[in-house]
């Protein structure tokens, strides 16, 4: 059972968690006309007052630019007040999840964007590793990643994971933890929500934009870093059988962090991922606020 921060923020102020509460006729329930984001916050090491966010600004860019999507208007700056408002509210002082979310909030029953009320909120739990960090067994899923020409695919549209959970789910119950999902052309596009990377002969690969992949924001942070430190990055289509012959392959994403697949159906990959690894530390020290060339990726709030 979740423990889930003791407020949130709803309807334009921070209130209790179990206030927060919509109808069961809220037009996003039923239609999936919502966006949202996921943002991890950790306290500070030197100042325990003091809670860090990885790359602020770029969820609260992505969960604007999702907005517009749905045709709303919701600025990063509104995103970023609530979350700094939503965070000193609770004081939590210890790693937590921060779910943002914006949808319709409308009463009403047609499939609409137009002429409907829309809200936004912001609600967190403590979390810790998503994914085992010594890494998981995956299982090519037998759903279909969907086309940018019919959800738009750039935004983290709540309606679209559909797809998402009917994969994890026949991952889980097939025995598996994770599922890699194909696009209408055959090729990888990615996890039930994170992005792939393989490396090959000291080049980091991974699907491009134009694979319907989420425009991963831990993606584009290791990609960035990749090239800082003189490793190869390409973006290009990848074939599942690439993936059994990889020096290594691992998922990203803000749940997920920095994860390593150990086995892909029944084959065993390999164990050791130095690439990964160094990735994943070079990451760890930015998002503790241990690295000062990276510091401008890191938003500290004061939370005394």
């Amino acid at each position: 059972m979740h423990q889930f921060l003791p407020y949130a923020w709803f309807q334009n102020q921070c209130v209790p968690f179990e206030e927060a509460s919509i109808s069961i006729a809220t037009h996003a329930l039923h239609y999936g006309t919502g966006a949202f984001g996921g943002m991890r916050a950790i306290p500070d090491p030197q100042n325990a007052d003091t809670m860090l966010l990885f790359r602020a600004d770029r969820h609260a860019r992505r969960l604007s630019q999702s907005a517009r999507l749905l045709l709303t208007d919701l600025s990063e700056e509104i995103i970023l007040s609530a979350i700094t408002a939503m965070l000193r509210a609770n004081k939590p002082g210890q790693p937590v999840y921060l779910r943002p979310f914006v949808y319709t909030s409308d009463l009403g029953i047609a499939p609409r964007l137009h002429d409907i009320e829309t809200d936004f909120l912001v609600y967190g739990l403590p979390l810790g590793d998503y994914l085992s960090p010594e890494g998981v067994s995956c299982r090519i899923s037998s759903w279909t990643r969907q086309e940018d020409r019919s959800l738009p695919l750039r935004g983290k549209i709540s309606g679209a994971y559909i797809t998402s959970s009917l994969a994890k789910t026949e991952a889980v119950q097939s025995g598996f933890d994770e599922a890699l999902l194909l696009n209408s052309r055959g090729k990888i596009s990615e996890a039930s929500g994170m992005n792939l990377f393989l490396v090959r002969d000291g080049q980091l690969i991974t699907p491009g934009v134009d694979q319907d992949i989420l425009e991963g924001i831990t993606r584009e942070s290791v990609m960035e870093l990749a090239k800082a430190m003189e490793i190869p990055v390409i973006e290009r289509p990848v074939d599942k059988t690439e993936l059994f012959i990889a020096d290594e392959v691992f998922l990203t994403g803000t749940a997920a962090k920095v994860t390593p697949i150990r086995q892909i159906e029944s084959t065993v990959l390999q164990s050791q991922h130095p690439v990964m690894q160094a990735l994943k530390d070079r990451l760890i020290a930015i998002s503790e606020g241990r690295d000062s060339a990276y510091e401008h990726w890191v938003t500290r709030i004061a939370t005394p």
